[in-house]
């Protein structure tokens, strides 16, 4: 029983920093007026390096978040 329950809390915290970081990833587009997909298709790297500097910052706060 106690090995389902830490399955069922893994799980749903998974699923909340995937709900974070995907919000988090949300709001930037939300907020910045720039189609940085648009710009990395068309080949702009410095749009692909800010994208990726991006989430690895959300991401480094959603572990924080989870992990405190």
């Amino acid at each position: 029983m106690l090995l389902l329950q830490k399955i069922a809390e893994t799980v749903g915290w998974t699923v909340v920093g995937v709900l974070l970081f995907y919000g988090g990833v949300r709001l930037y587009d939300f907020l910045d007026p720039i189609d940085y997909r648009e710009e990395v298709k068309r080949g702009n790297v410095a749009a692909g390096i800010l994208i990726s500097a991006i989430i690895i910052a959300l991401a480094a706060i959603v572990i924080t978040v989870l992990v405190t």
